[in-house]
């Protein structure tokens, strides 16, 4: 299903829950403003109803004889050419699906050839930047610019030694949506015979991607970013690697043959992909990925426009909040994806978390977004405010959120807040919780 919108954009798929309304701690209720795109996006209309049609025919995929197993099955393995075609992989690449990005990282740093030379940004997201080990890391200060963070690549590669090596980058900044110059670095990392790994977690749902023209060797992601939450995330690239390299999670599925030997069992691995899944594969949320993944390929056009028009009224309705101060690696002008995070001079950003929660039906995020080195760098050692954007936001919660917080800024909270465990939470709050928890 599809749902017109103004202007030029002809129609752009809908989310479920585009019409959810929150309670507030004032006794109203509001239709829900999700700016919290960048952390989980809401399931597309689409993905639901396929999931839902699946379901009848769910059963185990692989080495079953029933009928239901053989659909579960071909769902299970179509779905690799839906997430091969949506990050224009190349026919010879391998799509391995992992439970998140976070997975698929640790399972290609678990993947390396011995002793691989690993480069990489200092402020990318915790899954990029915290798997890698051992003193073959190089991990490099974020220069001021996109053309000064390819000139650190190419130095740090110059000086890295012979043998293996894997650049990893990341497409678009969780933090401050800033897009990354892919392509010049994986330039920089042919000239140096170097492999690159592309952390597409926060470009995919925003920008296509395409690893033939990027010249990228691996792209990881996560289906809950994509708008397909039920638990599944892809690993693509290269099989060489992968081929070599025992599986890091072993069981069923990854195994071709297991002989005893009465002291010991002898393990003979399957091929990839399945050398890398082990375990009863999470067959219905794959499907929702890669119908997620046909979807927004038919729809980049209406939803990068629908993007552009709402961050441009969200950045220059910040611009008008006294105090806020948006942050940027590269500088304002960098091309950037919806995610705007800032910080507002003499505020606490997780209580106007909570005050644009509880008074105004809002949602956004607070924190250092699993990006610490970043955040603290770019806020001298705070914490920050992050709004994101995606198909379920629109032009009312835009405004909605910029004349809330305003209003928090200038005039105050009009409710009592305290703090609990470290998170400000609303003094009597008696928001009734959805019955289903009840």
């Amino acid at each position: 299903m599809t749902v017109a919108v103004p202007g030029s954009i002809a129609a752009l798929p809908r989310v479920v829950g585009a019409s959810l309304r929150v309670p507030l701690v004032t006794g109203e209720r509001v239709e829900y403003a999700n700016l919290d795109h960048a952390a989980s996006a809401p399931c597309l209309e689409q993905v639901r109803d396929a999931v839902d049609e699946l379901l009848p025919w769910y059963a185990s995929v692989h080495r079953g004889a029933g009928f239901a197993s053989q659909v579960s099955t071909r769902v299970y393995e179509q779905a690799r050419d839906s997430v091969r075609r949506f990050l224009g992989a190349r026919p010879s690449d391998t799509v391995v699906f992992t439970r998140n990005t976070t997975d698929s990282l640790n399972l290609l740093a678990r993947s390396l050839p011995r002793h691989t030379s690993v480069v990489l940004f200092d402020t990318d997201h915790h899954a990029a930047l915290l798997p890698w080990r051992g003193p073959n890391v190089h991990r490099l200060t974020t220069p001021a610019t996109p053309a000064g963070a390819v000139r650190e690549l190419d130095r740090a590669l110059r000086a890295t030694p012979e043998g293996p090596r894997l650049v990893v980058v990341t497409g678009a900044s969780n933090v401050t949506g800033e897009v990354w110059p892919v392509a010049e670095l994986a330039a920089v990392a042919r000239r140096h015979g170097a492999r690159i790994a592309l952390d597409a977690a926060q470009l995919a749902p925003h920008r296509p991607v395409d690893l033939r023209a990027l010249d990228v060797d691996y792209a990881v992601l996560s289906g809950h970013k994509v708008y397909a939450p039920f638990g599944t995330g892809v690993l693509v690239g290269r099989a060489d690697w992968l081929q070599a390299a025992d599986p890091y999670l072993v069981g069923g599925g990854a195994t071709a043959r297991v002989t005893d030997h009465g002291d010991r069992l002898g393990v003979a691995w399957s091929a990839v992909p399945e050398r890398h899944e082990a375990g009863s594969p999470n067959v219905v949320g794959v499907h929702a990925l890669a119908v997620a993944c046909d979807v927004l390929g038919r729809h980049w056009e209406q939803t990068t426009a629908h993007e552009r028009e709402l961050l441009a009224r969200l950045r220059a309705g910040l611009a008008t909040v006294p105090g806020a101060h948006e942050l940027s690696i590269f500088g304002s002008d960098q091309d950037r994806v919806g995610v705007v995070s800032f910080v507002v001079t003499g505020q606490d950003v997780g209580f106007l978390a909570a005050a644009l929660s509880a008074e105004h039906g809002i949602g956004v995020r607070d924190g250092a977004f699993c990006a610490h080195v970043a955040v603290h760098r770019l806020t001298d050692g705070k914490r920050a405010l992050r709004a994101s954007l995606g198909l379920g936001s629109t032009a009312e919660h835009v405004d909605r959120f910029v004349a809330a917080l305003r209003s928090l800024v200038v005039e105050g909270s009009r409710w009592p807040y305290r703090i609990v465990d470290g998170r400000w939470v609303p003094e009597n709050d008696e928001r009734a919780l959805p019955p289903f928890l009840r």
